[in-house]
């Protein structure tokens, strides 16, 4: 078969890239963007390139400025930022947010270059984002593909129940345009069963159903059109649109159809599976002294606060696990991992017994990178970039499904 030239935007420190090479020697990364703003030191971009490579292709600059580069190509990837979707963020703004904004340059690149396929990466929450108008964000980035002539699939995927390491819930998004064998299929048999055939897909037949299968699905489901009958543009979209979409759906020539389903588990692999087994080094052990801090965080808590204006109210939150289960997947990797805080993983030392905050190599491993790729920059920015990343083997998963249906349209 032949290449399939990608491009990478937003490449962090090569996720998608470890992801789909090892699906396929087939893809092929033509070009990619890395640019971390307010950073002097670019540390992911010279971790990128340090694997794969310094050149005219690999690009450190602001997308907005980059954009007009980007060559023609058969793929684009890309983890769009997502601080501005993230529960972690107050007040976060969605795609009217700093960050959230830079959709509109996959938008432009996209309307320009017309790529055949497209995987995209995002949080959970993108789909029900902002919280005052749920579904907007994500309703005005299917419209956006519409009019560019693309079917999209979605599926929220916990990396933990297709046998990963982590329980990390991300939105991925895959879109194919109409001049493939694929899209024309869909179409021509949506234009005869409709919603059955939508359903079908989303449960066995599409893209995200074979990278990911499903065991069950519920009776609930979304139907809906965001074509220019209903929303005559996309600023339209943005100032009426409100729906509850579910975790998984498609939608093509304007039609949305979207339903919860229940994944077909893989086992997963628990945390004790991760750890170094090796002696670790004893900055990461927790002092005597802050024991009672770091237990004061993970506890439960109900007591009275004061807001800044001086009145006083109360705040409560439930207990989490300290340590952090050795028996399950870990929870999702932070920024700041290792931060004294109550999100930071805790874990009892294999060869000692006693309490610390995980490895760099743990969380590279969590993500499925393997050990000391991040070695070189910080130990600080080596927990930013994993806290960033994606997991690896979900990127595998869809790139072999997507092999998988460009073989079969080849032939």
């Amino acid at each position: 078969m032949n290449d399939i030239r990608v491009v990478e935007l937003f490449a962090g420190v090569g996720g998608f890239r470890l992801g789909l090479e090892a699906a396929s020697e087939h893809f092929k990364v033509i070009w990619a963007d890395q640019w971390e703003p307010y950073q002097k030191e670019q540390y992911a971009f010279s971790c990128y390139t340090q694997h794969f490579g310094a050149g005219a292709e690999h690009v450190c600059a602001d997308i907005a400025k980059a954009k007009d580069k980007v060559p023609e190509h058969d793929l684009l990837v890309g983890g769009f930022p997502c601080q501005d979707y993230s529960i972690l963020k107050k007040g976060a703004k969605g795609i009217e947010g700093h960050k959230g904004r830079l959709w509109w340059e996959v938008d432009e690149i996209l309307q320009e270059k017309r790529p055949k396929y497209v995987i995209l990466e995002n949080v959970d929450r993108l789909i029900r984002s902002p919280a005052q108008q749920k579904g907007r964000d994500f309703s005005i980035i299917l419209r956006c593909f519409y009019e560019k002539g693309y079917a999209v699939e979605w599926r929220v995927i916990n990396a933990a129940e297709y046998g990963c390491a982590q329980r990390r819930r991300r939105t991925f998004i895959v879109a194919y345009h109409n001049s493939t064998p694929f899209y024309q299929k869909l179409a021509e048999e949506v234009c005869k069963r409709w919603l059955k055939t939508m359903h079908r897909y989303i449960i066995a037949d599409g893209i995200m159903a074979q990278a990911f299968p499903v065991a069950s699905f519920r009776e609930e489901f979304v139907d809906q059109w965001i074509d220019e009958l209903i929303f005559t543009s996309v600023q339209d979209v943005s100032e009426r649109q409100r729906v509850y979409l579910y975790d998984a759906g498609i939608m093509i020539n304007g039609r949305v159809y979207s339903v919860s389903v229940e994944p077909k588990r893989t086992p997963s692999i628990p945390l004790r599976d991760v750890l170094e087994k090796v002696g670790v080094d004893e900055h990461h052990f927790i002092k005597e002294d802050e024991l009672p801090l770091w237990t004061y965080k993970k506890g439960a808590k109900c007591e009275p606060r004061r807001r800044a204006d001086g009145s006083e109210y109360i705040f409560s939150e439930g207990a989490m696990a300290f340590p952090d289960s050795l028996n399950k997947p870990s929870r999702t990797l932070i920024t700041s991992e290792t931060k004294l805080s109550r999100t930071s993983h805790v874990v009892q030392d294999h060869l000692t017994g006693r309490l610390r905050t995980l490895t760099p190599i743990e969380c590279e491993r969590l993500n499925g990178f393997p050990d000391d790729w991040t070695v070189g920059m910080p130990e600080k920015m080596r927990y930013f970039c994993m806290g960033n990343a994606l997991v690896v083997p979900l990127v595998t998963m869809i790139g072999n499904a997507l092999i998988s249906c460009i073989r079969h349209d080849q032939k």
